[in-house]
């Protein structure tokens, strides 16, 4: 009996879905009819549920393949950083252009007057302080610190020529000031033997890459081990190498300055583990520790 009652339910419950209404439009002064409907419930849950996804959709379409994205929170332009940084430089250049038009200007009004050109930096005396009071003296805790850091690297002959790394004074990079590509946390470093060339820097999601010194673009394109890859070659025989980027704000043949965006970090290529840059330096066709050189 509790069987036949569920199945008479369960009918129910579908004669219910499937019963037809009515739907009518009707002038409230004539009672003339304008427009009818026959409706269920089913075809009314099958409408709303159609329209929904039709809706998902769009939005979806919309903020993929559409500039709208870079309205909604979260959503940046990758050329922006490019941008912001050539204001930044014409800003720059339009000031200093100013100070001279004005200095220029000076100079003629001082010409009229009779008076003494002024120079392109004028020198301002210090009057805070009096240097030649200032006595130094080096304290026992600084000579017995110099001591011991002097007598750990008397006999390294690698440490000091700077050689601890390489073995070999050709890799050496001396007197080259390198800027830093990206301010993070190295989380992979350096390691010939198990064929990792470079390290491996987590920073921000969107965080711009900078070129570590200056020089001319030698490959910017997609390889299917590392993504988007950047190759910089610069003076003295030194190649800058930035691997699994999401976006590339650069190509080939292009000079960029030390400092300069030259793409946005991602996880891009199959070898990648997560949002992060893969940094390599190469000297003389070797590869070298980047933190022997870049303070990170």
């Amino acid at each position: 009996m509790a069987s036949v009652k569920g199945e008479k339910k369960k009918q129910k419950w579908s004669e219910k879905l499937r019963n037809k209404y009515r739907l009518v439009f009707m002038n409230d002064e004539t009672l003339e009819e304008r427009f009818t409907f026959r409706l269920s419930r089913l075809n009314v849950f099958i409408a709303l549920g159609t329209l929904t996804i039709l809706l998902i959709f769009l939005t979806t379409f919309l903020i993929a393949f559409t500039p709208l994205r870079e309205y909604i929170p979260g959503y940046t332009n990758v050329g922006l950083q490019k941008k912001l940084y050539e204001l930044t430089l014409k800003t720059d250049s339009i000031e200093r252009d100013l100070s001279r038009k004005n200095l220029y200007i000076q100079n003629i009004k001082d010409i009229i007057n009779g008076k003494d050109l002024a120079g392109d930096r004028p020198v301002l005396k210090d009057t805070i302080r009096r240097y030649t009071d200032i006595r130094l003296k080096r304290s026992t805790e600084d000579s017995l610190l110099r001591m011991e850091v002097e007598s750990k690297a008397k006999y390294n002959l690698y440490k000091a020529e700077g050689l601890e790394n390489t073995g070999s004074s050709k890799n050496f990079i001396g007197g080259v000031l390198f800027f830093t590509p990206l301010k993070g946390v190295i989380t992979n470093g350096f390691d010939p033997v198990q064929k990792h060339f470079g390290v491996d820097i987590v920073a921000k999601q969107h965080e711009a890459i900078k070129s570590v010194l200056d020089g001319t673009v030698i490959f910017a394109n997609w390889t299917l081990e590392t993504g988007y890859v950047v190759a910089i070659q610069h003076t003295r025989d030194i190649i800058s190498i930035y691997k699994h980027n999401s976006a590339i704000l650069t190509k080939a043949g292009d000079y960029v300055k030390a400092g300069e965006p030259v793409a946005i970090i991602g996880e891009t290529g199959e070898f990648t583990t997560g949002p992060h840059l893969h940094f390599e330096l190469w000297y003389e066709g070797k590869p070298v520790d980047p933190k022997d050189y870049i303070a990170w």
